[in-house]
């Protein structure tokens, strides 16, 4: 088996500059074809844990530990990653003549969701089949990262993006407790030239930070499911405020 992948200087820094970076061959077709044939399995809807499902399914915890994945984001933030929450991002095709098929989530940076202290939570993104525009595959605005955490509004183009309203219960670094509101964010006033779709093939992965902005539209291919799973890292010492995600997972190690 080859040994785990090790970003070069460049492509450290092209994440750096634009707060993205797609890297090819993650994963092996054989390692997508034995999540994707697991996740057909009717039995694994009891392994189901929300957010937490690593903690409960060994095919998401590898996953989400894999060397390839864990390891590179070791380097981007320069130090060991603790997972966070993992997601199996299933995107329906349009059918029956229907313009639209599984709807995308709005443009939004990921710190809206998942505040942290000191803010090192990043996500990778793993394209579980071939992705693009068509699609529902992700889009990003290069550069963003740089700029502050920008406002938002409730999506309500529910056609395009889920819309949803939801509270949770947090609780800062100095034990200070709360009630917070979280909805299907959408950054205001958004330029949609300065949106940039990525074709992401299977096996590939997006990192990004969590001040990038980034999301999906629905999709629109009449026979293509766009099939995406996602984890998000902090580095070990940072806090994450959401309480239901708040006991996060060390990753020790990254041989396979």
């Amino acid at each position: 088996m080859s040994s785990p992948i090790t970003l070069t200087g460049d492509q450290i820094a092209q994440y750096e500059a634009n707060g993205y970076l797609v890297v090819p061959d993650l994963l092996t077709s054989d390692e997508v074809s034995t999540f994707l044939t697991h996740e057909q399995d009717p039995a694994t809807e009891k392994l189901r844990n929300g957010l937490s499902t690593h903690l409960t399914d060994s095919a998401w915890d590898y996953l989400a530990r894999h060397p390839n994945v864990a390891g590179a984001a070791s380097q981007l933030i320069d130090g060991a990653p603790r997972i966070v929450q993992t997601m199996y991002l299933a995107k329906a095709p349009a059918k029956d003549g229907k313009k639209k098929g599984g709807a995308g989530v709005a443009m939004h940076q990921d710190t809206h969701y998942l505040p942290t202290e000191p803010n090192t939570l990043m996500a990778c993104w793993i394209a579980m089949s071939d992705t693009d525009a068509e699609n529902g595959g992700l889009w990003v605005v290069p550069g963003s990262h740089k700029t502050n955490l920008r406002d938002t509004h409730l999506n309500r183009d529910s056609e395009e993006h889920a819309s949803w309203v939801t509270d949770h219960d947090m609780k800062s670094a100095d034990g200070r407790e709360w009630t917070q509101k979280f909805y299907s964010f959408t950054i205001d006033g958004i330029d949609q030239e300065d949106l940039v779709p990525l074709t992401v093939p299977r096996g590939a992965g997006v990192f990004f930070t969590s001040m990038t902005i980034h999301g999906s539209y629905a999709n629109s291919s009449q026979d293509r499911a766009r099939l995406a799973f996602a984890v998000h890292y902090v580095r070990d010492g940072s806090w994450v405020q959401r309480r239901d995600v708040q006991e996060t997972t060390l990753v020790e190690s990254y041989s396979l």
